[in-house]
């Protein structure tokens, strides 16, 4: 009977063991996507400065923006989960201006790969602007600060589904 009572506990106490190994909790566990709002997106805000943004490990090193931008114009890569980049100010010290993501975060709900339709469920007003169709081949559908946002998502008129977030715009620059 003692034989049978350890042996059922060492089973037990080994089922247990398995079960807290196999839980997803280490440095490879899903990471949630992050929140996007009008704001900014998980912990990256509009009006951040690069020195803030990159002691908290959320950016990479501050690299030349756009060309057209002028010389000036500098950006940083988003770090992981959220891919994209932020673009700064011209003055000094650099705050964030403008976040574009292609992955990892949500604007309730909605994501890259969803559609114009799942935009609409999720705000009461969106705007498409379908003028950009022509020179850059998206649409842009922008959420008013009025209706939760200063989000605006871009949709290519190939495929119909979003491929990139910006919190407030999308930058074009090619």
């Amino acid at each position: 009977m003692r034989r049978t009572l350890a042996f059922t506990a060492a089973l037990i106490l080994t089922g247990a063991v398995a079960i807290g190994a196999s839980a997803d909790t280490g440095p490879t566990a899903r990471i949630a996507a992050k929140k996007i709002t009008g704001e900014g997106v998980g912990q990256v805000k509009l009006g951040m400065t690069f020195q803030e943004a990159r002691d908290e490990g959320l950016i990479g090193q501050l690299r030349p923006g756009c060309e057209f931008g002028g010389p000036e114009t500098r950006s940083a890569r988003l770090r992981s989960p959220l891919r994209g980049f932020v673009d700064f100010t011209l003055t000094t010290p650099r705050k964030i201006s403008n976040i574009l993501i292609t992955r990892g975060a949500r604007a309730r709900g909605v994501k890259v790969g969803d559609r114009i339709s799942d935009i609409r469920a999720a705000y009461d007003v969106v705007r498409v602007n379908k003028s950009t169709e022509e020179v850059f081949g998206v649409w842009l559908a922008r959420v008013p600060r009025s209706a939760g946002g200063r989000i605006t998502f871009s949709v290519p008129v190939a495929t119909k589904r979003i491929d990139a977030i910006g919190v407030p715009f999308i930058p074009f620059c090619e």
